[in-house]
């Protein structure tokens, strides 16, 4: 029996002695093969490395120093005074796509390093992230723009992780710390993300917490208890850029910063944007093609993909230059559609006016107004509106509200003037008004525009087509001051209007240097006698005297 048992743990002993032999000789075996496989693979990225496209034309001709910003002279100003200081500050820049916010963004900061008063040292860093491309977990295991702590139970915790030892990960916030950090497209920042950045902006530090670490324990690093115990710093400025309106970014945001708005290239802009590629890149071309490029895009980016593809076309049949036809073939697959703005004509009119726009990210233009009125029947009339949305509902974070639009609004207050100041028995007319252009905006800065153009259908009045009006009114006729009056007086100058009637309110000293007759009015006393030269002091005072 004895020796049974003796013969059956030789066995088992033989057994697991084999087993072992055979795992050892397979890993000796392996480990060749192993090292093999990664040397593949190594030559395999070498190999990669090697194959480089040629650069776009686009991120070739990115602007690299302060001459390279074109038609954005009053942003890059800004910008500069912003940053270009001893006490810098945050910003939010508001504009379309391309038109040169990340580029002159990193242009401000090599010219604030330069000042010898500016906090910002020769190698503070410009560190950009995307806010669309920004992903977090709630756990707060990733978090690319605060920063994470990685705890020993999650997987990639490495040797801390091992050693039962928390790991804080740092942020974006903390790679900019002594520079700027630019977020493209802040406002699509999730909720939580951007209260973080408000804390950090407002902290200038990064804290960081885990159930894992504990105080006393000797064996976590002095750097992590320094971290957990004091934070991550993130002293840095932010440069915040998006393509939304200012009304749906943060207000706690927007506190913090000051606010910069990027302009939609002009016409001018883009063809000196196009003639200084064409000459650096010793391109040629036919007369008019910068011209004709610029016809349809408000943005560098745009044009130069425009040239760029126009050059292929001709690289591919073999052609010497670059021609108008090239470029219309480009603009015609592309599906680009003409931006100049109409030129206006001069010309006496009735019930037709050009008034003026601005939208939310600075960009304007002419506003067409045209109306007819008919009488009718007594107490038969009516008033149709067309061109704007009559009725709009505004989303809250909870609710939402439903409002007549703007300048729906202002023809009733005007209409309101012709009934009470003017005796017109409004409901005894068909009226029609059309904002033909169909402009995607809205406000009440058409006032002064709606009154004029009813005026003169009214009274048979024409006006002259080079005439642009902006500026709200009251009932009781008063001109209020309005927003983005010196856009939209580079708009009338650039659609080759001569004269334009603005609030008193707004004139400004910058209005000086501008190529049109401003004319600043109070009511709508001077405008009627400015334009139609038909005083109505005597209406105004009889209008007083009822309402006294």
């Amino acid at each position: 029996m004895e020796s049974l048992i003796i013969g059956t743990q030789l066995i088992f002993t033989g057994i697991v002695g084999i087993y072992l032999f055979t795992q050892f000789a397979n890993n000796r075996v392996s480990t060749p093969i192993t090292y093999e496989a990664e040397n593949i693979k190594y030559r395999e990225l070498q190999q990669m490395r090697k194959i480089s496209l040629r650069e776009p034309l686009t991120e070739k001709m990115r602007p690299r120093s302060e001459e390279d910003i074109v038609g954005q002279d009053d942003a890059l100003l800004a910008l500069k005074a912003a940053l270009c200081s001893k006490n810098p500050q945050h910003i939010i820049i508001y504009g379309s796509p391309g038109v040169g916010k990340t580029a002159a963004s990193r242009i401000a900061l090599d010219i604030a390093k330069a000042q010898p008063n500016s906090p910002f040292t020769r190698d503070a860093k410009f560190v950009e992230i995307d806010a669309t491309t920004l992903r977090f977990d709630e756990k707060s295991v990733a978090d690319p723009l605060i920063g994470s702590v990685h705890d020993p139970i999650y997987q990639g915790a490495g040797n801390y992780g091992s050693a039962g030892i928390p790991n804080p990960k740092e942020g974006a916030v903390t790679k900019a710390h002594g520079g700027v950090l630019f977020i493209d497209e802040i406002g699509e920042l999730h909720s939580i993300q951007m209260n973080k950045l408000l804390k950090v902006l407002e902290d200038r530090k990064v804290n960081f917490d885990s159930i894992y670490y504990n105080e006393k324990d000797k064996n976590i690093p002095r750097h992590i208890h320094d971290i957990f115990q004091n934070g991550l710093p993130a002293d840095f400025r932010l440069i915040g850029a998006t393509t939304r309106d200012k009304s749906e970014i943060p207000p706690a945001l927007r506190s913090r910063c000051i606010e910069i708005s990027f302009q939609d290239l002009k016409y001018a802009h883009i063809v000196e944007i196009i003639r200084r590629i064409i000459a650096r890149e010793y391109i040629r071309v036919e007369n008019g093609v910068a011209e004709t490029i610029a016809e349809h895009v408000n943005n560098g980016r745009d044009a130069i993909s425009i040239l760029q593809m126009a050059m292929n076309k001709v690289a591919l049949s073999n052609q010497e230059s670059v021609t108008k036809k090239d470029v219309e073939w480009v603009i015609k697959s592309g599906g680009y559609v003409s931006l100049r703005p109409k030129q206006i004509q001069s010309r006496m009119q009735i019930g037709k006016v050009n008034g003026l726009y601005v939208t939310e990210n600075g960009s304007s233009g002419i506003l067409l107004i045209q109306c007819i009125m008919q009488k009718v029947e007594k107490g038969r009339g009516s008033i149709k509106i067309s061109g704007i949305v009559e009725e709009e509902e505004i989303q809250k974070s909870n609710s939402s509200v439903k409002r007549t639009s703007m300048a729906k609004s202002s023809l009733d207050t005007v209409l309101t003037i012709f009934k009470t100041m003017f005796d017109i028995p409004i409901e005894d007319y068909y009226i029609h008004l059309t904002f033909p252009n169909s402009t995607p905006t809205d406000g009440s800065s058409a006032g002064i525009a709606i009154f004029c153009v009813i005026y003169s259908v009214l009274f048979k009045k024409p006006i002259n087509s080079n005439i642009v009006f902006t500026g709200e009114l009251t009932i009781y006729g008063e001109v209020y001051p309005v927003g983005g009056v010196s856009n939209k007086i580079q708009a009338a100058i650039d659609a080759g209007a001569k004269k334009i009637f603005i609030p008193e309110e707004n004139i400004s000293t910058l209005y000086n240097d501008y190529d049109i007759d401003i004319y600043p009015v109070n009511n709508i006393q001077e405008i009627i006698e400015e334009i139609f030269s038909m005083p109505v002091l005597e209406k105004l005072i009889k209008f007083e005297q009822r309402m006294n």
